[in-house]
């Protein structure tokens, strides 16, 4: 799912323009409180980070990749003096970046997946196929382009990406496709990918999703390591958060949602015993480092949707620290596909 986070209404601190999805919801499981400190990962249009300093007197140390998104925080950091620092960056990093601003705990994180609305509907940032653009898709301003990708991989290496990221089922074919095309000339644009793709699987007049949208979503994820990020990203607000500090985390298509219902289930929950035949061993046994806000993701309102197409395939998940040390950082028992780790 393209997808991504704000409802096109308001910018954080301006004029309206952009509401990140289910804000009413990330907010209330998040439980803001004067003199609280908060971490948000994924600060976009700052909208979250606006909902938090709204709600109390709290602090927001606010993350993101994206270099437009400075002159958002700037907005909110002149309306809300001394309870905002905007950091360029990795929420990923986000350990590395708290030791940094001596920050040691934190009560609160959020995370809202995907390409931002404000990303989607510039044709610029290359991450649409609704407006044609040069095919970028970087979420920061350094690195590799998806025209790199689409241009230099092996057709088997495009193949794994467009299955594996992007469940696309046609995956050989759509590879084929591309590896022709760019023997013509190279794929520079938006459009010309999509169009690539459109021409493979064709187009049924039922369909409610663009034949492309598969396509694009695995180049993005490869491209930016978003599943890698998100593992990491996740593991590092477990390091952060407080005892009774939240998580609250937005994802938008089902690899997102199986690693973050992952993390949170096998940290909700004590690790079985290897076997009732053995002695249990110091540490074998891990105690539940959170406890679950929503057994059931939870999910946007009929009135959102209506208002925001994008927001239908959200899905919300929050849990509260326990004073149980943090578990280990497992990829594969997470679910992330190993087509999304660094070769």
């Amino acid at each position: 799912m393209m997808a991504g986070r704000g409802v096109g209404l308001t910018a954080a601190g301006g004029p309206a323009r952009h509401i990140p999805v289910m804000l009413s919801e990330v907010i209330e499981a998040l439980d803001p409180r004067d003199g609280k400190h908060f971490i948000d990962g994924t600060f976009g249009a700052g909208g979250y980070t606006r909902g938090l300093l709204e709600a109390a007197r709290c602090s927001v140390l606010a993350i993101d990749r994206d270099p437009d998104a400075a002159k958002f925080a700037q907005a909110l950091e002149e309306r809300f003096p001394g309870r905002l620092k905007f950091v360029l960056g990795r929420y990923a990093e986000m350990r590395e970046i708290a030791e940094r601003e001596g920050i040691a705990a934190i009560d609160g994180v959020a995370l809202d997946l995907g390409v931002s609305s404000m990303q989607l509907d510039e044709p610029e940032r290359g991450f649409s196929f609704s407006q044609d653009g040069p095919l970028d898709m970087r979420m920061g301003a350094e690195g590799l382009t998806a025209s790199d990708l689409v241009n230099t991989l092996p057709e088997r290496d495009l193949a794994a990406i467009l299955s594996t990221l992007g469940e696309e089922k046609r995956a050989r074919s759509i590879a084929r496709a591309i590896v022709a095309r760019r023997a013509e000339a190279p794929i520079l644009r938006t459009g010309e990918l999509a169009d690539i793709v459109a021409r493979v699987l064709g187009r049924r007049h039922d369909e409610t999703k663009h034949p492309a949208t598969r396509t694009f979503q695995a180049l993005r994820l490869y491209l930016n390591d978003e599943l890698l990020e998100l593992a990491r990203g996740l593991s590092a607000a477990e390091h952060l958060l407080k005892p009774k500090g939240r998580l609250a985390v937005v994802t938008f298509h089902s690899l997102e949602d199986r690693i973050a219902k992952r993390f949170f289930a096998a940290r909700s929950m004590p690790a079985p015993r290897a076997s009732r035949h053995l002695p249990e061993q110091g540490g074998s046994t891990f105690l539940p480092s959170f406890r679950l806000l929503n057994r059931r993701p939870l999910s946007p309102s009929k009135d959102e949707i209506r208002l925001n197409p994008r927001a239908r395939s959200a899905r919300l998940r929050a849990g509260e620290r326990t004073d149980a040390p943090p578990h280990a950082l497992d990829l594969a028992s997470l679910g992330v596909p190993r087509i999304a780790l660094p070769a």
